[in-house]
């Protein structure tokens, strides 16, 4: 396929340049969205009279054939063409003869590519925000069964304090709640119509950069030309957006295998979201969760691919830009897999309850509550921290629990101990205590529950 832009040169390309130079192996995705624009922008070329209206308006039925062509099957992309762009241009040439050559009038493809790529990420972020919320949504559910589920809390990996399995889940979509809030910022910053920027410095015709930024369903133009085709933060913006919320998934996988070793059995994936060894018959293997955290690393790496691209760069287009795709579709193809294979796997694992509760039982995770005991009837806090410490040394020496320790043993180290001591480290009472806002009691829980539910997940319920 001859390039459009070879009438400057007097030698063809070189073969290796020209793979070296292509990217249609990975643009060429965005068909339908160049596309688009490229019917809009005739539109708009006709409605001002920069073409005659009549071609345009043929032009513009001959690119939606070529999309229906594309899409049926019926044509399929030359993977010599140097990108979607030209090939595009190219078909529309070989069906229309000298009237396809009109298309590209007024527009350079820096700011074609950058539309096409804006329009492409918009889609994207609709379909990441929607599996975010399904997952959310699984979350809150797997939530609602395990309301009084108690189960140990963890710092440094150590049991802490009493919490719910419930709590343990909200926290999760509190994150991935955050991660679409990103994904809805990321939409909105990109939301600007680059076409009409030129290759640099807009053109000398009369378009309408309005029309076309309305048509195609952006806020505005963008109010700069060399902004428009020389930045790709809102790139950089969705990559790291992506990474975050892989980070958040990864946490969440290290945590799901963890708990369904044997030394935790707290969860068991179903066999469909689990693989077994080679050589080890009585293996199940939480792949999937270990996958996620394997790929979180390549979100990571993309985010750093596309900082470390546009870093050095002068104003306005340069090739290396060209290196944005692949990065930012990686990324975004990743979390897609990943979001879209995480919620049916959660949403299938059984929970084994009575392991959570015993092992909530080991720890002392009840020693604050035993030190707010003693405050709440007079002790300063600090002297109530040193007599509950002496305590657990006690139990630890004797290999019993502080539910188990007898009373003699804590009037021993101070007389403000009574009875009544038992009820109050119990796991149950010291979790439905904690009722503040953000705290594992049941009815917070059950609170936070309802929100998400009235806020993230309503848009969800009104379409089903």
């Amino acid at each position: 396929m001859a390039k459009m832009w070879q009438g400057r040169f007097k030698k063809e390309l070189d073969e290796k340049v020209n793979d070296f130079n292509s990217s249609i192996s990975f643009d060429s995705r965005m068909y339908i969205n160049d596309i688009q624009g490229s019917i809009v922008h005739v539109n708009m070329l006709g409605k001002q009279g920069i073409i005659d209206e009549k071609e345009s308006k043929i032009i513009a039925k001959e690119l939606a054939n070529i999309h229906d062509d594309l899409l049926s099957g019926k044509l399929e992309i030359d993977p010599s063409a140097e990108d979607i762009h030209m090939f595009v241009e190219q078909v529309l040439t070989q069906r229309l003869g000298d009237l396809g050559k009109k298309l590209h009038t007024a527009r350079s493809r820096n700011d074609q590519v950058a539309l096409d790529l804006r329009m492409y990420l918009r889609t994207q972020i609709d379909e990441i925000i929607g599996l975010i919320k399904k997952l959310i949504a699984v979350l809150v559910k797997k939530a609602e069964e395990n309301l009084t589920t108690v189960m140990p809390g963890y710092t440094h990996l150590q049991r802490a304090q009493p919490i719910t399995f419930a709590h343990h889940l909200m926290a999760y979509v509190e994150m991935f709640k955050r991660d679409m809030v990103r994904m809805f910022n990321c939409f909105d910053l990109m939301n600007e119509c680059p076409l009409g920027s030129g290759a640099l410095a807009t053109t000398t015709y009369p378009i309408d950069r309005e029309y076309t930024a309305e048509y195609l369903g952006f806020n505005n133009a963008m109010l700069n030309s060399l902004d428009g085709v020389s930045d790709r933060d809102y790139c950089m913006e969705l990559a790291n957006a992506i990474a975050i919320c892989m980070v958040h998934m990864s946490r969440l996988s290290e945590e799901v295998v963890l708990w369904c070793s044997w030394e935790f059995k707290f969860i068991e994936l179903d066999d469909a979201y689990s693989t077994g060894s080679s050589i080890m018959p009585q293996k199940k293997n939480p792949d999937i969760c270990e996958l996620i955290r394997g790929k979180t690393g390549r979100t990571i790496g993309n985010l750093t691919t596309l900082l470390s691209m546009m870093k050095g760069l002068p104003l306005a287009y340069n090739k290396d830009m060209q290196e944005d795709k692949e990065a930012i579709f990686d990324s975004v193809d990743t979390i897609k897999l990943c979001l879209s294979t995480l919620a049916p796997m959660l949403d299938t694992m059984k929970v084994y309850k009575e392991n959570m509760a015993n092992a909530g039982k080991k720890g002392f995770i009840n020693a604050t509550d035993c030190a707010d005991y003693l405050v709440k009837k007079g002790l300063p806090f600090r002297d109530a921290y040193k007599i509950t410490g002496s305590l657990v040394a006690i139990c630890i020496d004797r290999g019993e629990t502080l539910d188990t320790l007898p009373i003699e043993e804590y009037k021993k180290l101070s007389d403000k101990f009574e009875k009544d001591i038992y009820e109050a480290i119990s796991l149950e009472k010291c979790v439905n205590e904690r009722n503040a806002i953000g705290g594992p009691a049941p009815q917070a829980v059950a609170k936070h529950i309802e929100k998400i539910k009235n806020t993230v997940l309503k848009e969800e319920d009104n379409e089903d």
